[in-house]
């Protein structure tokens, strides 16, 4: 079974645009507020001291509009082992109802804090996110 992260994100008038609903650069946020999320509650506290990863790709599918007030459950998970210094990430919301609001696969790839440079990424820091 994949490891899966999971956290709740409420819509709240800042984050509303003119038509109404969480704006698109907002659920960019939250993408990375909740990868980020999981990578501080799963991670060792050495490899966070150690390490930042960054996005180079997002690939992101709006399905549904959010509203003020409304409040989306975020689910999150890394597909395979990664490549090289680059791994892909799964993030999905829904709604109360479980309706699809927003999908997508994120690309991030890690930096070593000391040198500032990309890595390959260490099996020890991959294992806590893969599949058993």
């Amino acid at each position: 079974m994949k490891p899966v992260f999971e956290t709740a994100k409420t819509a709240r008038p800042q984050h509303i645009d003119d038509l109404g609903h969480v704006n698109n650069a907002v659920w960019v946020q939250w993408i990375q507020d909740v990868a980020t999320a999981h990578w501080n509650s799963a991670a060792d506290p050495a490899h966070i001291d150690a390490y930042v990863w960054v996005v180079v790709r997002h690939e992101i599918d709006y399905l549904r509009a959010l509203k003020e007030g409304d409040t989306a459950t975020a689910r999150t998970w890394v597909g395979e082992a990664p490549r090289g210094a680059r791994f892909d990430r799964h993030m999905e919301f829904v709604d109360g109802n479980g309706k699809m609001l927003v999908k997508a696969r994120t690309q991030w790839a890690i930096i070593d804090k000391a040198s500032g440079r990309p890595i390959r990424v260490p099996k020890e820091v991959a294992a806590p996110f893969l599949e058993d």
